[in-house]
């Protein structure tokens, strides 16, 4: 990572037992990585663990989307929660049981009770996701939050680095419950890093936070705002791109291009490499050309990394580097927009993180609950549908960031 130091914590917002900047870089990214840990070190063994079910395809990916859409409808309670008690009591809950459920993944006897138990585990993520980006909105203005959180997104790409090479070593050697089982071995480390040195970060919490008339008004506030709105879109639109890559992709790379595990798992290696050169990116654009800049340049990346996919497979080309080359640009603007994004979304509302982040990731997962259903039935033997799927996401991010954010800034800057 950069030597340059972190943002100093706003004196008037933070609490005075905050930790250490880089003991809190460390703890966000462990609490923001545990999603692409529980969705992307399994993928490896996802054919492996439909051919031990006797499973159909659809099934298998029920066990991805029933997960995100659980993380994502758990959010919309837990912020609330959050808000009104702290980050730190639902992030101890949450990982708790979180590690409970992954354990009992492992000993699944059905591909129904599989499905059921990610899904508690989705709802359990929940926890560590949304309070990870309350966090930093409790501890920074938007302006040093987004440089904060590209910084603990590098780490989640080192994170993610490592999930599918370590997921197709251990489905190899141990099978795919192990697989499955390394979550929970995450999970523990996480919530054991929480409970022994991470601070509450939430300076007063809120006592109406959970009263129905004041979660409605807050709800309307948050909706109600073109800033927050056109962020959510950003973030929704970019994790729409990643999620189609990672959903289809263990098919498209081990069934249609016939990778070995090994080969898969270095091909998610050089893509989440990628992402983490795009947090770097980030960083350098935020500098130079502030937040709206970084994003139209990150657009400009992920529209010609979708358009060039698309455009081969429309063309019959089915390769390993007519996917991944387009996509390592895809990927270099999603290490620009989730930063710019995340921070962007929950800026506007120091007094309400929890609710802003929660309804952030709500959208998030509806998203990919509908990319997940719809591959589940698309996916045909060909690269087309993941290449098309991208390529709808690149231009959903240049409309968004060349078009809609700028306007609803704005909109919200005083003349």
């Amino acid at each position: 990572m950069p030597s340059a130091p972190l943002a100093t914590p706003a004196a008037s917002a933070a609490p005075q037992n905050v930790a250490r900047p880089g003991l809190l870089v460390l703890a966000l990214a462990l609490l923001l990585g545990i999603q692409p840990v529980t969705t992307d070190l399994y993928l490896p063994a996802l054919p492996a663990l439909t051919a031990g079910f006797g499973a159909h395809m659809a099934q298998a990916q029920l066990t991805l989307t029933a997960l995100l859409l659980a993380f994502g409808l758990s959010q919309l309670v837990l912020g609330p929660l959050s808000d009104r008690f702290g980050r730190r009591p639902v992030l101890l809950w949450g990982l708790a049981a979180y590690v409970a459920a992954a354990v009992g993944t492992t000993l699944s006897g059905s591909i129904e009770v599989l499905i059921a138990l990610r899904a508690v585990q989705g709802a359990a993520m929940g926890a560590a996701v949304m309070a990870a980006r309350a966090i930093v909105r409790d501890l920074y203005a938007p302006a040093d939050g987004a440089r904060v959180m590209s910084r603990t997104l590098t780490g989640l790409g080192v994170i993610a680095c490592l999930c599918a090479p370590v997921g197709a070593l251990v489905t190899d050697l141990l099978g795919w419950r192990m697989a499955l089982g390394m979550t929970a071995v995450f999970g523990a480390v996480t919530l054991g890093l929480v409970a022994l040195r991470l601070p509450e970060s939430l300076p007063r919490p809120d006592p109406h936070a959970l009263r129905p008339s004041a979660l409605a008004r807050t709800w309307k506030q948050v909706l109600g705002h073109p800033v927050f709105l056109a962020y959510c879109a950003l973030t929704t639109a970019a994790y729409g791109l990643l999620f189609t890559f990672l959903a289809a992709s263990s098919f498209v790379f081990l069934q249609v291009l016939g990778l070995t595990r090994t080969g898969y798992g270095l091909v998610m290696l050089w893509n989440s490499l990628a992402y983490i050169a795009g947090t770097f990116l980030c960083r350098h654009w935020l500098a130079r050309h502030g937040v709206q800049g970084a994003v139209a340049r990150g657009a400009a990346l992920s529209l010609a990394g979708g358009t060039a996919m698309g455009l081969l497979a429309l063309a019959g080309v089915q390769s390993v580097w007519a996917v991944m080359a387009p996509a390592t640009l895809a990927m270099l603007g999603h290490g620009v927009h989730q930063p710019c994004g995340q921070t962007g979304a929950v800026g506007p509302f120091p007094q309400a993180a929890g609710a802003a982040s929660a309804l952030n990731g709500f959208a998030m997962m509806l998203a990919a609950f509908a990319i997940g259903h719809w591959l589940g039935g698309a996916l045909d033997g060909s690269t087309r549908p993941l290449a098309l799927g991208i390529w709808f996401w690149s231009v959903c991010l240049a409309v968004l960031g060349w078009a809609v954010l700028p306007r609803a800034v704005r909109r919200e800057t005083p003349a």
